[in-house]
């Protein structure tokens, strides 16, 4: 009888028990080549191989870029430097975020560049980067509509994760604290098991 139980108990875990779900995928990423905050060339090719979260701030953003910075900080905190993700955030504002400027950020963030790179480049180069790759928004704010001097621009909060293939597999809310722990798990995840 005793036997019987524990045979149940052992099926119903197996059974039961939660399996990683494999990441969707959102589409590939279109090859690139910018400027990082070392005045560096960086291309799509860099970074194959690897996993990457990225994300899209300006340097004198005022709003949710100094959270989602922080939040960037923090994941890649929380994953091992051994393991092979990489952190990648563009800029939306190039004429002002130059390498000097976002070498200046990076420092700001205490961010480790040979994890966290902060590219730059020309406005087209970047849009079709964040908008036609990562399918995020990116946009120029009407000056009518702007609430400050520095409420430039209109862009998306969100954290993207791409495998070492260039393929998207998940966006993340940046703004939100539970990010942090998401998007650490899912990047750890898909290092591991791509």
């Amino acid at each position: 009888m005793l036997a019987a139980i524990v045979a149940a108990i052992v099926v119903a875990f197996f059974l039961l028990h939660p399996k990683s779900v494999p990441l969707p995928m959102y589409g590939k990423m279109p090859g690139f080549t910018l400027q990082n905050q070392d005045n560096r060339a960086v291309s799509l090719s860099d970074l194959h191989g690897k996993v990457w979260v990225a994300d899209v701030i300006f340097t004198r953003c005022a709003g949710q870029c100094p959270l989602m910075s922080s939040h960037l900080q923090a994941i890649v905190n929380r994953i091992s430097a051994s393991a092979p993700v990489r952190f990648v955030t563009f800029t939306t504002d190039p004429a002002f975020d130059t390498p000097p400027v976002m070498k200046k950020y990076a420092q700001r963030y205490g961010a480790d560049t040979s994890r966290w790179i902060f590219l730059t480049g020309g406005k087209p180069a970047l849009r079709a980067v964040i908008v036609d790759g990562l399918k995020l928004t990116s946009m120029d704010k009407a000056v009518a509509e702007q609430e400050n001097p520095a409420d430039l621009f209109v862009h998306s909060a969100k954290f993207v994760l791409i495998d070492g293939a260039g393929q998207i597999r998940g966006y993340y809310d940046g703004e939100t604290e539970a990010s942090i722990a998401q998007v650490s798990d899912a990047a750890e995840q898909l290092s591991q098991n791509p």
